[in-house]
C-alpha cells in the first residue's frame, strides 16, 4: 500500500520527496488543492472514503500518516 501512496503523490507533486517529508501540511509544502486532488485519488484507488472529519494535518503530514488513514478508512 505503501508503494501505491508514494505513487499517487507522485503522480500529483512531482517536486516533493515524499519518502522524506514529514511535515507536508505544518511547513505549508501541501496546499488545500493538493490535499483534494489526493483525498480522490485515494478514495478511488483505494476504494474508500475518507470523511471531513479525517480532513486534519496529522492525516496528511507524511506517507506514513496517509497509509494509517487509508487503514483506518477501510476497516
Amino acid at each position: 500500500m505503501r508503494e501505491t501512496v508514494l505513487e499517487i503523490l507522485t503522480e500529483i507533486r512531482k517536486d516533493i520527496d515524499f519518502e522524506n517529508a514529514t511535515r507536508l501540511i505544518d511547513d505549508n509544502i501541501l496546499a488545500s488543492l493538493d490535499i483534494v486532488a489526493i483525498v480522490g485519488e485515494f478514495n478511488d484507488e483505494f476504494d474508500v472514503e475518507i470523511s471531513v472529519e479525517d480532513l486534519v494535518p496529522e492525516n496528511f503530514n507524511s506517507v506514513d500518516a496517509m497509509v494509517e488513514l487509508i487503514t483506518r478508512a477501510q476497516e
